[in-house]
Parts: C-alpha cells; structure tokens; sequence
C-alpha cells in the first residue's frame, strides 16, 4: 500500500506544497488543497450530473424493456446495449468521479504523513538522516508512514540532538504548525483520551466523527436526488447498503489516519454536497424529464394535425373530382339536347316524326 500512497502522493504533493507556499499555514493549506481538487474534479461532477440527466429521460424506455423481456436477460441485455448505443449513453461515465475520490485519498494520506518530503522538501539524503536520528533516540515507534511526523514534533521539542540536519531544515521543522482550530492535524484520533488533555482528545474525537456525519449527509442528499429522478429503482437494497456503508466506512477511516486526512474528507464531503446542489439546480434531472415529455408530446401533436391535413386534402380531392363529373355530365347532357333538337327541325323539315327515343 506504501508503493500506491507515493505514486498519488507525488502529484497531490506538489499541489500541497504551492498551497503552503502561498498561505504559509498547515490548515488553510489544506483548505485550499480541498478547493483545488475539487475543482479539478468539477468536469467529472458535471460530467455525472449530465449523465444521470440522460438517464432520467429515456428511463422510460429502459422500463418498457425490462417489462417486455423479464424472462429473457440475454435479449434484454442486448436490447439495452442497442439503446444505450442509441442514446450515445455510458453506464459507467456516472462512476468515475467516485472512483477519482480514491486516489486522491491515496494520495492524500501520504502527504499528510509525510510533511518532510512534501512541504520541507530537503534531500533525500537529510530525510534518511532523519529517520536514523530518530531511531537513535528511540523515538521511532516502528510505524514508518508516520516516522515524518515524528521527526518534526522531536525537533519542535528539542532541534539540539537534530543540529547536524542543517540550521534551514531545522528552521523549517519548527516553522510547521500542524494545529488547526484546535486540533492538531498530524494526530491521529482515539476513542479513548489516552492521557490527553480534553482540550486536545474532543477537538480530534470531532474530526472522524463529523467526516462520518457528513459523509451520511452526502448519502442521503444523492438517494433524495435519485429517487426524484428514477422513482423506485433508486430505492434498491443496493444503494440503501451503499447509504450506509460509506459514512460508516468514514467513520472508521478517519480514526485509522492523522486528523489531516479526517479533515480532508470532511471538508470535500462539506464542499460535495455544496457542489451537488448546485449542479442539480441547473441540470434538473426532473425539469429534463417534463421538458422531453413535452416535446415528446409537441411531436405527437404534429403527427396528428399532419395526418389530419392529410385527411382533409383526400376529403377536398374527392368533392373536386365528384365536381368535375357533375362538370362532366352537364356537358354530356348538354350536348345530347343540343343533338335532340337538332334531329327534332332535321324531323320538322322532311316531314318525319321525331320522338325521343331517336336520341
């Protein structure tokens, strides 16, 4: 696990370093290492919010499928593809910013746990003269991800037996206030006080447990959304567990690591669910739903008025033709008493006897 830490840990590293660099404070760089990524992560966040957009709306198709091929998975998988294909839809595009949020967690537990390498950053020569001062003092505990840590609250508390560091490297370690709004973010929080002063053990209990708060704040923000959107399907025993699991898993994780990672996951849960909002107000989801259904409905409305001109240009065809041959017939008989009367004075002048059936 070690090897994943550093390979996310060197870029997030960077970031955290030039956040320090310009507030020249552990906390509000942290804070705006949060604002950072999360706004590296908002195109992603769009990116969902269009999706589960995308989905609301041919939601109904996808219903109808599953209605008409329930005992047939195969074809209903296949139908749904042919849809999905249709649609320029991904099932999975919704998933990644979930999936980003992990290594940038990664990421962030190695650069909490290793202040030297990230924010003083000396050679590597100096943070291995560290390492083997501490051990030589017997402070180091055997946890080598918090080794760092260690380090710099030893030269805190005494630089003399750390002097052959450098006087910079020494300047730098005590510079390094690891407290923020009472708590010390390089601790790692208990359940138990362990010794600690109250001042110091409730600040710390707060982090892990208001980063499993509002990590269940976060749960029930999405299934409210989702069930909006989807209707029942968004109340599966699936994401009921999932509502569950996450701010439970929060809850745990944040007593395993120092209180920096724990503040971390509670101000992006705080900033998520800020950010959820938002996006959801400007791609409603539901408003997309009711504006496809209308046009849905305006088509259908011009198929209607379509087939009903249609209906009435045959109706108007078929009075024009019945009027050109009641035109016809006029001629017709019009001719036929013009030719009458003809034989009738052909009839007068010879002396014959016209009658109607000579016609």
């Amino acid at each position: 696990m070690n090897f994943i830490y550093t390979v996310f840990g060197w870029p997030l590293g960077w970031i955290m370093y030039a956040c320090y660099l310009i507030v020249k404070n552990y906390g509000l760089a942290l804070i705006l290492f949060t604002l950072i990524t999360k706004v590296l992560q908002l195109p992603l966040a769009i990116k969902q919010q269009k999706s589960m957009m995308k989905t609301a709306i041919f939601k109904p198709q996808m219903d109808a499928l599953q209605r008409k091929y329930k005992n047939n998975k195969e074809k209903l998988n296949e139908e749904m593809m042919k849809l999905y294909e249709k649609e320029h839809y991904n099932p999975m595009s919704g998933c990644l910013p979930s999936l980003i949020s992990f290594p940038i967690l990664f990421g962030m537990i190695d650069v909490i746990y290793k202040p030297i390498t990230h924010i003083i950053r000396p050679g590597s020569e100096i943070i291995q003269k560290a390492t083997e001062i501490l051990t030589s003092l017997g402070m180091n505990t055997g946890n080598t991800m918090a080794s760092q840590i260690s380090v710099i609250n030893a030269i805190q508390a005494n630089p003399a037996p750390w002097s052959e560091l450098g006087a910079d490297f020494i300047s730098k370690a005590q510079a390094m206030d690891f407290s923020f709004l009472g708590v010390n973010l390089a601790a790692t929080p208990t359940l138990t006080p362990n010794g600690q002063p109250m001042s110091v053990y409730l600040p710390l209990l707060l982090v892990p447990i208001l980063s499993g708060i509002t990590s269940l704040l976060i749960s029930i923000q999405s299934q409210r959304q989702n069930k909006a959107t989807m209707g029942d399907a968004a109340g599966g025993g699936m994401m009921k567990g999932m509502m569950y699991f996450m701010p439970l898993f929060s809850l745990w994780f944040a007593f395993q690591v120092p209180a920096g990672v724990g503040m971390y996951w509670l101000l992006s849960n705080v900033l998520t669910m800020a950010q959820t909002a938002v996006l959801h107000k400007k791609y409603d989801p539901t408003e997309a739903v009711e504006a496809a259904r209308a046009a849905e409905e305006a088509e259908k409305e011009r198929e209607r008025e379509e087939r009903r001109l249609l209906k009435e240009k045959k109706a108007q065809g078929k009075q024009l033709d019945e009027k050109e041959n009641e035109k016809a017939m006029s001629a017709k008989e019009l001719n036929a008493k013009k030719i009458a009367e003809a034989r009738r004075r052909m009839a007068e002048k010879y002396g014959d006897v016209y009658t109607e059936d000579e016609e």
